[in-house]
């Protein structure tokens, strides 16, 4: 049923004739999918926005999770629900780390979304590059303090594009609005952090919970972390990993159900008894 998705979507979702939705997309569609989906009580699973921590210790392989930190936010432009936008940094490790994740976005290649040199292509649309761009000037006057990016391109052959370079805030808190609400662009909050329950609470202080990393050494820190965040996916030493065996899907406003794995296929079944008396 094509179409957009105030017509077909709406219509598919409140349809007595269709059993289940699955949607993709942001938490504000998904409670009016929920709310159209009680004429019939359709089954919904949702996957949808996030602001996921990426939580780097001091005794991580900084030369690794630099590049992981940093690709889990830039990766196909910032426009993956999973990223890992909210970066937390041990403090005594904090300038330094921030530095070089900054020093690595600048290095990315952005470019023309079929060139095979570009690693980092333009926004979908003119109205997610204002989106993206407005984001960039709220965390300004919020006191944040880009390390790299900052704002669009807008000179050479990409001026006339949608192309917001990757980007990097210093200074961050966690009240700040770009530290809070999803921006689906390459623009990372870096955040320093004390210690494990501090940063437990801070990375759990989201309506959010989909994705999630930690980079460390020390794997009683990692199992520490991976228990006690709430979000449906914990990277360690990685992120974005993904294999059809693993299931995937959020917590809380991130939505419920999950793709991939036996989960997925659970979600399109119903448990039927059948009872034969034989004599």
């Amino acid at each position: 049923m094509p179409g957009y998705g105030e017509t077909a979507g709406a219509a598919l979702a409140s349809h007595e004739g269709v059993d289940k939705v699955a949607f993709t997309g942001s938490h504000l569609t998904g409670q009016k999918i929920i709310q159209a989906s009680a004429g019939n009580l359709k089954r919904v699973s949702l996957e949808l926005g996030g602001k996921s921590p990426d939580i780097v210790f001091a005794d991580a392989d900084l030369d690794t999770a630099t590049a992981g930190a940093g690709m889990a936010v830039f990766a196909n432009s910032g426009q993956i629900c999973s990223a890992g936008t909210r970066l937390f940094v041990e403090r005594r490790i904090y300038d330094e780390f921030t530095g070089r994740v900054a020093e690595f976005g600048k290095g990315l290649q952005v470019g023309n979304g079929i060139d095979p040199k570009t690693q980092i292509g333009p926004l979908v649309s003119e109205q997610q590059l204002e989106r993206v761009t407005s984001y960039l000037s709220i965390g300004k006057n919020e006191g944040a303090r880009p390390l790299s990016g900052g704002s669009r391109i807008t000179e050479g052959a990409l001026a006339q594009g949608y192309f917001v370079p990757p980007t990097v805030f210093a200074d961050v808190r966690d009240d700040m609005r770009i530290a809070q609400e999803e921006i689906f662009g390459p623009v990372l909050s870096a955040i320093p952090f004390n210690d494990i329950d501090e940063v437990v609470e801070r990375a759990n202080a989201t309506p959010f919970g989909l994705g999630s990393g930690v980079w460390t050494r020390d794997v009683n820190k990692a199992h520490r972390l991976a228990k006690g965040i709430r979000a449906g996916s914990v990277w360690v030493n990685c992120y974005q990993a993904m294999d059809p065996a693993m299931p995937f899907g959020g917590y809380k406003m991130s939505g419920y159900g999950r793709e991939s794995g036996l989960q997925h296929l659970e979600e399109y079944l119903n448990v039927k008894a059948v009872w034969i008396k034989t004599a």
